[in-house]
């Protein structure tokens, strides 16, 4: 006489859907332990400062309009500037004045430098130059670019170049895995170290 199981099965064939449960709460639990994990993650990038500001400065043995020439004409950006430098073959152009207010500066190159443009907003001759930069690739962003030119005395001038903006939640994230702050200022560093070289009269390395 066929016999019946606990799972209702005639033939004496015993089988069990425990396991088959088991695989499935854990399936479950794995997934609610991976949206846990991200929903702190969201929490903490959502909750990291929104402002940022990268600034470097060194003083120059060199008159303050030398240095204003440098910045002030983004045609000699291409001699002393460090992402110049990572990407020779870029495509660039320029648009309206050939330097000061108004003055633009288009970029298109690799990864290293991405994609975007400069604008001078703003050109006090040997004191300071601000600079709007817009950021296409590698992710969009607009950030505010200054040069302030110091008199330091002894024909010497202090120069800072700083960059301030707002991070988005994307730059929030990167900025979790990567020193932002140390990347771009170690290229400040670079290139006022050029600037420095170019009007005290060294040759450029």
């Amino acid at each position: 006489m066929p016999t019946t199981n606990n799972d209702g099965l005639k033939g004496g064939v015993t089988t069990t859907t425990q396991p088959i449960r088991r695989n499935k709460n854990m399936f479950w639990n794995i997934l609610l332990g991976i949206a846990a994990i991200l929903a702190i993650l969201i929490v903490v990038i959502a909750t990291r400062p929104t402002d940022f500001r990268v600034s470097r400065s060194t003083k120059m043995s060199a008159r303050p309009e030398a240095v204003f020439a440098q910045v002030n004409d983004f045609h000699n950006w291409e001699v002393w500037s460090p992402w110049a430098k990572m990407d020779p073959n870029a495509k660039s152009t320029f648009e309206g004045p050939s330097s000061g207010t108004g003055a633009i500066f288009r970029w298109d190159g690799n990864k290293d430098v991405g994609a975007g443009s400069m604008t001078i907003l703003e050109s006090r001759p040997n004191d300071l130059v601000r600079i709007k930069l817009d950021f296409i690739r590698p992710f969009a962003g607009t950030n505010d670019v200054k040069f302030l030119l110091e008199p330091a005395g002894n024909n010497e001038t202090a120069v800072t170049w700083s960059m301030a903006g707002k991070n988005n939640f994307m730059a929030k994230a990167i900025g979790l895995f990567m020193d932002c702050e140390k990347m771009v200022g170690d290229q400040y560093d670079k290139g006022l170290a050029s600037i420095k070289l170019i009007v005290e009269g060294s040759p450029t390395p």
